[in-house]
């Protein structure tokens, strides 16, 4: 991420800044979600199960990062190969959302012993999903930018860092359909 345009200083910082915000990310949308988790698990009557929940999410979370640092010889190829900006913003998410699906294939397999155990630790493994996929979306629109675009200086947050990631995209498919 962030090599977007070739190899230039600019690139270079950017992808210093991205290489520092991608595991903050991870970092912070976990850190967000684990409490309320806890608490739905402890709700649920699964608390004394929670460490082997922990220990699943985790797993998920060192897979999904593992995968996504392996995609980035990739993903640098696909940037320094292409001035299509919109491309590159997707093949990003793309390779996200590669890792994410990587890390579920990890949360199933752990989280597999406990559903076994106790059927509800399988709607509570959803909820997970819901709740992460959820905050991570909002924290990386906090977040960004982690690519980079054209004509704007590389920094570490933009000015208008603090909106709504669902907002944008709700006012995104209005824009859409009042060009029909």
């Amino acid at each position: 991420m962030g090599s977007f345009g070739g190899l230039t200083w600019r690139s270079v910082h950017q992808i210093l800044v991205s290489a520092t915000k991608v595991p903050l990310l991870f970092l912070v949308t976990f850190l967000l979600c684990v409490p309320s988790f806890y608490v739905m698990n402890a709700l649920s009557g699964l608390h004394a199960d929670f460490l082997r929940v922990l220990n699943a999410l985790l797993g998920f979370q060192s897979l999904a990062a593992i995968v996504l640092a392996a995609l980035g010889p990739i993903t640098w190829l696909m940037n320094v190969s292409t001035t299509l900006y919109p491309f590159i913003v997707l093949w990003n998410g793309l390779m996200f959302g590669v890792a994410s699906f990587c890390g579920h294939f990890m949360l199933r397999k752990l989280y597999r012993p406990l559903v076994t155990s106790n059927p509800r630790h399988a709607l509570l493994q959803k909820v997970w999903i819901v709740l992460y996929t959820f905050v991570g979306i909002q924290m990386a629109w906090v977040l960004r930018p982690f690519i980079g675009a054209p004509g704007m200086p590389v920094q570490f947050f933009r000015q208008e860092a603090w909106g709504n990631a669902y907002v944008q995209v709700l006012e995104l498919i209005l824009r859409v359909f009042q060009h029909r």
